[in-house]
């Protein structure tokens, strides 16, 4: 069953129809290439080409008889080309056709992940590039730490999407492998050659071995690379969220017109939206861990892996192209509140700053005991006191002793602090094609 948040593009691929579709491409590849060896006959081929179809009502009929969805496919398909279609199949196992059906299938869902991909990844540019001088409090363990700025908080999830587009497209190579090689991989009855052709008709590589099926380290190698995107986004979204919080809101997801956050409180604005983009990616993960339980297999094959990939391959590649998709209208539409994140930076009444002031010390003959001592009893007379950072800094000698005031004033410049911005958008972005399939 297709889930209700997949997009018409994504579904399709995935459908039952789609699916059988794929499988008699494979078998049609593979008449072909018989031909081709002189094992069919060419007047045979033209038969086969011209009436090979199914209708997949008659296949689930046929399935739910002899309980064998192959079998079914190929009885369909029968019936509609007649005595020909005893050269359909010829050689082949069920899962030399469904193994390689299935890369056809993952491919194409790559493609259109790889799609949404780039449209994020010009979305979060769009608008690292707007916020790349507005400046923030960064935080570490939830607490002020030093300046930083908002568009640098972006350059962070582009370079992280520009690794995930990585992975994906090495994902989506290392899933376009078919295979025609028999029941235990030794082409015992179609040779390698044949299954070259069948391959290159497909657009496909032939996997170098394999058993009865292609290996299941292929399959969580392409799950793997789904869920770590799903766990970026997980990231991002959390980002949001905590920046929407009302003590913070210096950033907040779109709430559109007419949108209700409470049944009960008219005031709530939440980040459903992120929210759900966090869910989904937890069960984007459990579906990689399924993946990777279906690595082992006994022997030449079973059959454990094939009812979860039923389940997991559609769902993840679903998942993450809906998840995509959400998350880059939340980008764009994302209100951002550079005069809020301006007074959350002043809160801390320049304790941001105290890292820069003890390098200064130290730089002027300190040792960094003594320098580190007599900044952080400032600091925390700042914390408990609520007095300005600088003006205890200012009244103690054993910093004023070493530091003159115009030393003081740059350690607590914000441009001193972000003088770096434009070289780290310039090793991010400069000379990097938009992002694409």
């Amino acid at each position: 069953m297709i889930p209700r948040y997949a997009l018409p593009e994504m579904s399709r691929i995935w459908d039952e129809e789609h699916k059988l579709r794929c499988w008699l491409e494979v078998e049609l590849a593979a008449c072909e290439a018989l031909a081709a060896e002189g094992v069919i006959p060419k007047d045979a081929l033209e038969t086969i080409r011209k009436k090979a179809d199914f209708d997949p009502a008659r296949v689930a009929a046929l399935e739910s008889q002899v309980k064998h969805d192959v079998i079914a496919f190929l009885t369909a398909v029968g019936e509609k080309v007649g005595p020909e279609s005893r050269y359909i199949h010829l050689g082949l196992t069920s899962s030399d056709v469904l193994d390689t059906a299935t890369a056809l299938q993952m491919t194409q869902a790559m493609d259109l992940i790889l799609q949404e991909c780039g449209k994020l990844c010009a979305a979060i540019k769009a608008r690292a590039l707007e916020h790349r001088r507005t400046p923030m409090i960064g935080r570490t363990h939830g607490i002020h730490a030093e300046p930083t700025t908002f568009g640098l908080v972006m350059a962070i999830w582009h370079d992280e999407m520009q690794r995930n587009l990585r992975r994906l497209r090495e994902a989506r190579e290392t899933a376009r492998v078919g295979k025609m090689s028999g029941a235990v991989g030794t082409f015992a009855h179609l040779s390698p050659q044949i299954e070259q052709r069948v391959c290159d008709t497909l657009g496909l590589r032939p996997a170098p071995v394999s058993t009865q099926v292609v290996q299941r380290d292929v399959h969580a190698e392409y799950l793997f690379a789904l869920a770590v995107t799903a766990a970026s986004l997980d990231k991002f979204a959390v980002e949001i969220r905590h920046l929407q919080r009302t003590e913070v809101r210096e950033a907040e997801e779109p709430f559109a017109q007419g949108q209700k956050g409470s049944s009960a409180m008219p005031h709530k604005r939440n980040p459903v939206n992120c929210e759900q983009i966090s869910g989904l990616a937890r069960l984007l993960r459990a579906h990689l861990q399924a993946a990777l339980e279906n690595v082992a297999l006994w022997h030449e094959r079973d059959i454990s892996h094939s009812s979860v990939e039923r389940v997991i391959l559609p769902d993840a590649a679903i998942l993450l192209h809906y998840m995509l998709r959400r998350f880059t209208g939340i980008v764009e539409g994302m209100s951002v509140y550079p005069e809020r994140m301006a007074a959350n930076l002043a809160s801390s009444l320049g304790l941001a700053c105290s890292g820069t002031l003890l390098l200064a010390v130290t730089r002027k003959g300190s040792s960094r005991e003594a320098a580190y001592a007599a900044v952080q009893e400032q600091a925390m007379r700042c914390w408990e006191t609520g007095r300005p950072f600088k003006e205890l800094v200012l009244a103690d000698p054993r910093i004023t002793g070493l530091l003159s005031r115009a030393e003081i004033d740059e350690a607590f410049d914000l441009d001193h602090h972000l003088r770096h911005v434009d070289a780290i958008f310039e090793r991010v972005f400069a000379g990097r094609q938009p992002a694409s399939s």
